[in-house]
């Protein structure tokens, strides 16, 4: 199988690794964390402009028809400059509930506005009982004339202290873990009823919790009394688009890493010299590279048909990812020494980062765990 990008992703690769070298260095980031919103909202403008933000719509709908290849590209670049701005939740997770469970007039009315970097999105589907069972839902949503009344707290909403929109689950019918009965809900923040503390994570990472207080809803997405399947399929997409990213910085932290170990010195040479750090360098290395080929394998399985083999893939990409972030990750900080828990040098930050993609939609364990559940990756014949 070829894996080498065609001409129009490289020009993609290309433009973006462009852009956030000459806009995210690490100075720059300090100051976009340090701005009201966390993030720059000059350089989401620029995201804009240059097609990152409408890149996976359709081309009818207002977008660049890019697929799931060109988001791999995007998010690994982003991975590799840990990029503080909406991206993975307004395009990837907010975008992929407009792209598969919206109605037609719907999706023309907000792809543009998502594309051209006016509209922002968040997913609020994480609760505080609910760990990482996405079907794990009490919040509730009433039928009232042609709206839903939705009631209830969700956590941990990526960026959703800057949202203009939030994709809610919320639960019709059915007891809190049934599987049935959940709906998906398109929330405008501005709403009467929704109260929104946002914070800032340990990466440095926007999120906030979320309340809704009989809050209406004007649209569903999908089909409301199903809509567990389409939860399912867009957050497969994002844990495709987090291994790219975290493929990214994985890379850095092992190439700062190497450049550390040439440069300090112990007992008059470099450390790059002993041997036993050599192996737990190159013990990075072979998980970063083990990781890239779950990354590729992610970018296709992402688009299985099949919801339960879909399912059974990501959840081995997640386990796999998320045991080498925490190696890599670990590896870096033990071979820095304590200059790498300091705010003032990079490898922290990465770190950080690489922890926070472990747990997103959930960590080692419980993908290691739901894929023993459901028999492993290869069946049995």
């Amino acid at each position: 199988m070829d894996f080498d990008l065609n001409e129009s992703q490289g020009m993609l690769q290309d433009s973006v690794r462009k852009l956030l070298s000459d806009k995210y260095g690490f100075e720059n980031r300090k100051a976009y964390l340090a701005s009201e919103t966390g993030w720059s909202r000059d350089l989401w403008a620029q995201y804009a402009d240059l097609g990152l933000l409408g890149l996976p719509f359709d081309e009818e709908d207002g977008g660049f028809g890019g697929g799931g290849e060109e988001v791999m590209i995007v998010a690994e670049q982003m991975g590799r400059h840990i990029t503080l701005e909406p991206w993975l939740s307004t395009v990837v997770l907010g975008g992929g509930f407009l792209r598969h469970g919206a109605a037609a007039d719907l999706r023309a009315d907000m792809v543009a506005g998502v594309a051209g970097g006016g509209v922002l999105l968040a997913f609020a589907q994480q609760e505080r009982q609910s760990r990482y069972d996405l079907h794990d839902v009490a919040t509730t949503a009433k039928k009232d004339g042609a709206s839903w009344v939705i009631t209830g707290r969700k956590g941990m909403v990526l960026h959703g202290d800057t949202a203009d929109h939030f994709i809610v689950t919320a639960r019709i019918s059915g007891n809190r873990r049934d599987k049935g009965g959940i709906g998906v809900f398109l929330v405008p923040a501005k709403a009467e009823g929704v109260a929104v503390r946002g914070f800032r994570q340990v990466d440095g990472s926007r999120a906030a919790e979320v309340e809704f207080s009989d809050a209406r809803a004007e649209h569903a997405l999908g089909t409301p009394e199903d809509g567990l399947a389409l939860v399912d399929k867009v957050v497969d997409e994002a844990i495709a688009a987090l291994a790219a990213e975290a493929i990214g910085a994985m890379d850095v932290v092992h190439a700062m890493t190497l450049d550390y170990m040439k440069t300090r010195q112990q007992f008059g040479k470099p450390i790059g010299s002993f041997q036993a750090l050599q192996h737990k360098a190159a013990d990075m290395l072979v998980a970063i590279e083990q990781s890239r080929s779950m990354a590729y394998f992610a970018t296709m399985a992402a688009r299985d048909p099949d919801a339960a083999e879909r399912r059974r893939n990501m959840h081995a990409v997640k386990a796999q990812i998320g045991r080498s972030q925490r190696l890599v990750g670990q590896e870096a900080i033990q071979l820095h020494g304590g200059i790498a828990m300091t705010m003032e040098y990079a490898a922290g930050h990465y770190f950080k980062r690489l922890t926070v993609n472990e747990a997103s939609f959930g960590d080692t364990d419980f993908h290691l765990r739901s894929l023993s559940d459901l028999g492993g990756l290869v069946q049995a014949a």
